[in-house]
């Protein structure tokens, strides 16, 4: 930007706007106003006050936002057609974000973002770059005693860049007015055909705000969804836990060369409760639960950003869930943590936590399958749970708080009860009628016999880590099988996204020839 003055007014100029300083004899900022290309002055009130104050950084940081999002490259004919697309795009999903949806949240804020089919759409000030916060975790008071953080809003800058590829760009609005919505309660759009345009080498972009991990097969949708690559060229792909770890533990800088490689953290919880997890590396170094930290996201038409929000905040979910495993310190020589836990992928949307039970001589398996953005669900086997309405509580637990530790932890106290309360005879035999479907054979319970052993060997370890054995591991397959075939047969995954990969089965496949071996 340029810097100049002209009596008792600075300009702080770039091509498609500038800003104006109005000054007093006496050194004191009387007023400050943003000029768009071809438009009136505006005061700009919250510019005006961090120069009062003297906070010169936020003032530079707002500078630099609203130089982000009118830097468009091109000669001086090309800009003006893209700030014009860009102002059409704006108009449009603001005609969007207005119409009328279901609520899902009782905090109308994190409803608008969490749930808004444009989230939070901020525009309409000169002083303020075009911007989308579409997700911020729900929160229900319960929080790990590490979380000292307030949870951050994911949020995405609209902008419009140059492309190798020439596209359709609008010219015009493509949203009719009265907007004529599909069963769906989106609206119809005008075929570009029908309105303005322009076949320009450029593209709208989501600059996401911070950039966020994503996994392969979300990244191969968000191209479905605008048919424009993700471009790819530069992502640096990592198992997924790792990429999380980085992004909430950057602050210290000793984790990386201290805890990488065994993935270990230990989560204080409320009451005196430790809990420690592992996410092994090798079942997360895998193509298909490896990520990428993506930081914009390609489309060229308003329609597309409804499913692209919707997409990313599917990933978000996953990332918050996962992340909350994770602590800003690794486990010490001196602590002691009396539950351990096992984390392993099992899909691109969901994952297990392995675990011993309360008074029990067998592993536990939680699957956690988030089959859509807003729904979470998680099924319990092989931890004697003899309430049916175990899962459906676990489920409430889960969405309403965003934690493992927390819904582990909700668990365990549950699993307590159960275990302490007396049992009638027909509960009884309804668990051994139970227990006889998920133990087809001697042979798998005197292994699940054996990985407890193990299990509570490992658990019992103060400073040399936590492993599940592969013994452990191959024990709870019988568990899991039933878990992937549920997943499999219900409603919601078979629509969106697709059902459980072949990694896990493949797994289980490879423990029951062990067996038969």
């Amino acid at each position: 930007m340029s810097f100049h003055f002209a009596e008792a007014t600075c300009y702080l100029s770039a091509d498609l706007f500038y800003v104006e300083v109005l000054l007093l004899p006496c050194g004191e900022v009387e007023e400050v106003k943003v000029v768009l290309h071809g438009e009136s002055p505006v005061p700009s009130e919250s510019l005006l006050q961090l120069l009062r104050s003297k906070n010169f950084a936020a003032f530079s940081l707002k500078l630099q936002g609203l130089f982000a999002q009118y830097n468009i490259p091109g000669d001086n004919e090309m800009k003006l057609k893209l700030l014009a697309s860009l102002q059409c795009l704006g108009k449009d999903l603001r005609k969007i974000s207005h119409l009328p949806r279901e609520q899902k949240y009782s905090d109308p804020e994190m409803d608008l973002i969490n749930n808004g089919r444009i989230g939070d759409l901020i525009m309409g000030k000169e002083d303020c770059p075009f911007t989308i916060r579409f997700f911020i975790p729900p929160t229900n008071g319960t929080k790990t005693l590490v979380s000292d953080l307030n949870p951050v809003v994911q949020a995405a800058q609209v902008t419009v860049v140059v492309s190798d590829v020439t596209h359709k760009l609008q010219m015009a609005s493509v949203v009719p007015q009265p907007p004529q919505l599909d069963p769906q309660g989106y609206p119809v759009f005008v075929p570009l055909n029908e309105v303005p345009n322009e076949m320009l080498p450029a593209c709208f972009l989501l600059k996401l705000q911070p950039a966020m991990p994503v996994m392969p097969s979300f990244v191969k949708k968000l191209s479905q969804i605008t048919d424009v690559t993700v471009a790819d060229v530069d992502l640096q792909w990592a198992p997924l836990p790792t990429l999380l770890m980085r992004d909430s533990l950057s602050a210290n800088s000793s984790w990386e060369m201290t805890c990488e490689s065994k993935m270990i953290f230990t989560v204080p919880l409320p009451g005196g409760v430790m809990h420690s997890y592992i996410c092994p590396g090798a079942a997360w170094d895998v193509p298909a639960h490896r990520g990428a930290v993506v930081d914009s996201v390609p489309f060229t038409h308003p329609g597309h950003v409804p499913a692209l929000l919707e997409l990313l905040r599917h990933q978000c979910t996953i990332n918050t869930l996962l992340r909350s495993c994770f602590t800003f310190h690794c486990a010490s020589a001196g602590s002691v943590c009396g539950l351990h836990f096992e984390v392993l992928p099992e899909s691109d949307s969901s994952f297990s936590v392995t675990f011993q039970p309360p008074d029990a001589d067998s592993l536990g398996v939680l699957l956690v399958n988030v089959p859509k953005p807003h729904q979470i669900t998680c099924s319990l086997f092989g931890a004697n749970a003899r309430d049916p309405s175990i899962n459906e509580y676990l489920s409430s637990v889960i969405t309403s708080c965003m934690s493992i530790p927390e819904t582990m932890r909700m668990l365990y106290n549950k699993l307590e009860d159960i275990t302490s309360a007396p049992l009638s005879s027909s509960c009884s035999a309804t668990t051994e009628a139970e227990n006889d479907h998920s133990a087809p054979s001697s042979t798998a319970v005197a292994d699940t016999s054996r990985a407890s052993a193990t299990f509570s060997q490992s658990a019992a370890m103060p400073n040399d880590g936590f492993s599940v054995s592969d013994s452990a591991r191959s024990a709870m397959t019988v568990a899991k099988s039933e878990s992937i075939l549920e997943i499999n047969q219900s409603p919601s995954a078979s629509s969106y996204p697709p059902p459980l990969v072949d990694t896990f089965q493949h797994r289980v496949g490879n423990s029951q020839q062990a067996q038969l071996i």
